[in-house]
């Protein structure tokens, strides 16, 4: 698995389908819907089925060898881009 990102998030907390995409490690919202429904979404190391999971700061969420981690901000992200 690669290092994981920081994604910052505007609020407390976030959807895990929302986050999915804010990530960039989704295309859509049916693509997310699918991942999660194949089980291979994983949130804190446990697999995932739910797209309503609501994270909060620090929770890692991993799609294959990619992987996010919910920031609160106060951290910079680390968007190659």
């Amino acid at each position: 698995m690669a290092d994981p990102v920081n994604v910052p998030i505007e609020d407390a907390s976030i959807k895990l389908g929302q986050f999915l995409k804010l990530a960039n490690l989704v295309d859509s919202g049916s693509a997310a819907k699918d991942l999660l429904a194949a089980g291979v979404v994983r949130v804190n190391g446990a697999p995932e089925t739910r797209r309503g999971r609501q994270l909060v700061n620090g929770d890692l969420v991993q799609v294959a060898a990619q992987a996010a981690r919910v920031s609160d901000g106060s951290t910079p992200d680390d968007f190659p881009w």
